[in-house]
């Protein structure tokens, strides 16, 4: 965690100052994150051939354009989590400024709803890719566990939304709690083996990640808002810190123990290389311990440095990495699960 150092150079008439090129950083910025964000969609896009290649299995129809729609969906979860805990967190700091960076939790309900929606027309074509509007059967959702949890989806992004816009937006955690639990029902059908317990390790994993993730990247936006505040600053990085150390804990946890779950102790080495869903897991096992080194990084500078907040620059990195989690765990969810432990 950290923060982005505010630029030394002068602004002009009140906005945003300007670099020494004379450009807006708010525009290198931007489009620095467009390229990533172009960059992690390809993930779920060309992963599964990679993934799949040599394994003698057969993914669905879609896989690609299926794990897209999951990342996005995800990551639509992550914003609005993050804005709601770390402002809990502020809260709780005294003296801290009222200050906070403006909330993206209207645009990504519209865009989580977007995604849940195409998610749901794959359901109401019995998994399949619709290639044509009549070729969707909106009834048929609510006649299926799959499609009702598809609807919920659907429904809590809305809900979400109106909740963002109005004038208790704390309200979102319902239906955000909502969209949680029914991704953690539907990772889990009903022929599973205790299919309650994975849903659990799922919802908790799920809700971990978005705390972590979206948190982290609300804490970036919101310090350099609050200017000469050097102590509030520090404060919340290292409360951030603190709480982001637990869930970094719970989220290993869960990740085992469903690993387990899905791949007896005796197969996993061999399941990690010859199974699409086990290389995939191995790739975003590598990318979390990689986010794990960056974090650990940003927090000895919090710690140890003379300017504490030179821990911006692992932080930078961290939510990039993140950024990948995200693209992995997309792709993870479409690919075909490995043999169940039962």
């Amino acid at each position: 965690m950290g923060l982005i150092r505010p630029t030394d150079a002068a602004s002009d008439e009140g906005g945003p100052a300007r670099t020494p090129d004379g450009k807006r950083p708010g525009t290198a910025r931007a489009v620095a994150v467009l390229v990533l964000v172009a960059l992690a969609a390809l993930i779920p896009l060309l992963g599964p051939s990679v993934a799949l290649d040599g394994t003698g299995e057969a993914a669905a129809p879609g896989v690609g354009g299926i794990g897209l729609l999951r990342t996005v969906l995800f990551a639509a979860l992550c914003v609005p989590v993050g804005e709601l805990f770390v402002h809990r967190l502020a809260v709780r700091l005294p003296g801290a400024p009222a200050e906070r960076a403006r909330g993206w939790a209207p645009y990504a309900a519209g865009v989580g709803f977007v995604a849940a929606l195409g998610l749901a027309s794959v359901v109401a074509t019995g998994n399949l890719v619709p290639d044509s509007p009549a070729a969707i059967d909106v009834g048929g959702l609510y006649e299926s566990r799959d499609g009702k949890l598809a609807l919920l989806e659907v429904n809590g992004f809305a809900a979400a939304g109106l909740c963002a816009l109005s004038a208790r937006p704390a309200l979102q955690v319902w239906p955000l709690t909502a969209v949680a639990v029914a991704e953690a029902l539907r990772a889990h059908p009903a022929p599973e083996l205790d299919p309650l317990t994975g849903s659990a390790l799922t919802f908790v994993h799920l809700t971990c990640a978005a705390l972590w993730v979206g948190g982290l990247l609300y804490v970036l936006r919101t310090l350099p808002l609050w200017g000469t505040a050097l102590e509030a600053r520090v404060a919340l990085l290292g409360l951030y810190a603190r709480v982001a150390a637990v869930l970094l804990a719970l989220i290993t946890a869960t990740g085992i123990w469903s690993t387990l779950r899905r791949m007896p102790p005796d197969t996993v080495l061999e399941q990690l290389t010859s199974t699409a869903y086990g290389r995939t897991l191995l790739a975003k096992v590598l990318v979390v311990a990689a986010v794990a080194v960056l974090a650990l990084w940003a927090r000895l500078r919090l710690r140890r440095a003379a300017d504490p907040l030179t821990a911006c620059s692992p932080a930078r990195a961290e939510v990039v990495a993140l950024g990948l989690v995200i693209a992995v765990s997309g792709l993870l969810t479409a690919l075909p699960v490995p043999i169940r432990w039962t």
